[in-house]
């Protein structure tokens, strides 16, 4: 029984996430992004503490996903310029950061890639709140599974 209301919440949140992604702006997908790196480097660090060597490897996993394949290449060199190579090399960064936490188990890069992302992430959030209709302003409520 306990599954199965574990199933039933997983795949309410993944409805709620996915309703989330289809109403949201692209300011607010990116955003997304930030919060689902975020999760997941903080249950990539409970589980390196816990020594859960497969949800480690999980998580770190998921957060180099998010970074490279959303992150990264969502950067517009042409229109961004300076400031997108500058983003991409600070990605490239952050993904070696987290392959050598993997490896290392090293929970204090983690703790840098974090700070790092909550840095940028708050900076995101600054100019979406300066560029974006009152109606676009208010966050949703939207729950990322990691």
């Amino acid at each position: 029984m306990a599954g199965y209301n574990r199933n039933a919440i997983n795949a309410y949140t993944n409805v709620g996430f996915e309703t989330g992604i289809s109403t949201a702006s692209p300011h607010q997908l990116i955003t997304l992004l930030f919060d689902g790196i975020l999760a997941a480097i903080t249950k990539a660090k409970q589980h390196m503490i816990n020594k859960e060597i497969l949800e480690k490897n999980e998580a770190i996993s998921k957060a180099t996903l998010l970074i490279d394949s959303g992150l990264r290449a969502g950067l517009n060199f042409e229109q961004g310029g300076e400031l997108a190579t500058n983003l991409d090399d600070l990605y490239s960064y952050m993904l070696n950061r987290l392959m050598l936490a993997h490896l290392n188990n090293q929970t204090e890069l983690l703790d840098e890639v974090y700070g790092l992302l909550s840095d940028i992430k708050d900076a995101w959030t600054t100019i979406g709140m300066n560029t974006q209709p009152d109606s676009l302003q208010t966050p949703q409520s939207v729950t990322i599974t990691t």
